[in-house]
């Protein structure tokens, strides 16, 4: 089978939580790891047992216990902001893979709980610790898996769309810093033509 078909097909057996703890980026950066051969399949704490066994099936690999390393497989937690206490940083905001954090500048933030995937990436961040992680009281669902892949490549088609405009941003400031150098350089050559004439 085809590796790239294989990822796609692992990728739709992962939880979407994007947390990060099986050592890579995203889930499908994990997934496209175990279609390559260079990653196991009892990786995911957020799956647990059950994705191990999917995965087992889908890859022929031999189920093995959940990987230690990676943490254990808990029930569904989800973040919760102190409001009295945030600072309005902006830090969780960045760190949430699937844009489950709303707020702003130097306002105070919030998390949906809905969209939480628990991946308790934005608690580190925060300068004042003021996000804590609670139970959830629900399962993490197929259908949030799903929502949770979509908002996740949304959320990176946007940081790659900012990405370039900054990249161009950076370039048009650097052609107009180079064509004012040369306006310069042209205007002291003819001051000294017209002061030596």
């Amino acid at each position: 089978m085809n590796a790239a078909v294989l990822a796609r097909q692992i990728d739709a057996l992962l939880p979407q939580t994007q947390c990060t703890r099986c050592g890579y980026a995203d889930c499908h950066a994990y997934a496209e790891a175990i279609a390559a051969g260079d990653a196991g399949i009892n990786r995911c704490p957020p799956g647990g047992e059950a994705t191990i066994v999917a995965l087992a099936g889908l890859t022929a690999r031999a189920v093995k216990p959940l990987d230690p390393a990676c943490g254990e497989h808990l029930p569904l937690l989800v973040a919760r902001i102190d409001e009295a206490a945030c600072i309005g940083c902006t830090l969780c905001i960045a760190a949430c893979p699937v844009d489950a954090i709303i707020g702003g500048p130097k306002r105070m933030h919030a998390v949906l709980t809905t969209l939480c995937s628990g991946c308790e990436l934005c608690v580190a961040p925060c300068p004042v610790d003021c996000i804590d992680m609670q139970p959830a009281y629900r399962r993490w669902t197929d259908a949030d898996a799903v929502a949770a892949r979509d908002r996740h490549a949304t959320r990176a088609a946007r940081l790659l769309r900012a990405e370039r405009i900054s990249e161009r941003n950076a370039r048009i400031a650097d052609r107009a810093r180079r064509q004012a150098s040369v306006a310069d350089a042209l205007a002291r050559a003819r001051e000294r033509r017209r002061t030596h004439a």
